[in-house]
């Protein structure tokens, strides 16, 4: 069964290696050398996880004799950004309904703690 598109990139964003080498990308083309560098792994393991960014289409390789630049793909993680905005608007509308819920209700509990009030002072005269 095929993976379709936001599944494969959900799966490469998973692992928080790949999330810092996108972060360190998003800085600018670099080699992956250069990316192997701030990690505890092997040049091979660097390049499985570049593997996967680049089945996802969040990384374009590319090949200038040796050098190898990798550089992010920025459009790419649009799709990621367009299926979360749905649910942003959703979470937003809701917090919005729960804020007005909430004003109605102190609104209707001033009354009560004012009457509650001119009941002490009242008690205590």
């Amino acid at each position: 069964m095929a993976t379709d598109r936001l599944s494969t990139m959900f799966a490469a964003l998973a692992d928080p290696t790949r999330r810092a080498i996108l972060a360190r990308l998003a800085t600018g083309e670099t080699t992956v050398a250069e990316l192997a560098k701030p990690f505890r792994i092997s040049g091979p393991a660097v390049s499985k996880h570049l593997k996967v960014l680049e089945r996802a289409g969040l990384i374009t390789r590319g090949r200038e004799a040796q050098w190898r630049p990798c550089k992010i793909e920025p459009g790419a993680l649009k799709v990621v950004d367009d299926w979360l905005d749905r649910y942003r608007r959703f979470w937003e509308a809701s917090f919005d309904r729960l804020d007005e819920y909430l004003r109605d209700v102190q609104a209707a509990e001033k009354p009560r703690s004012r009457q509650r009030q001119s009941r002490r002072s009242a008690d205590t005269r």
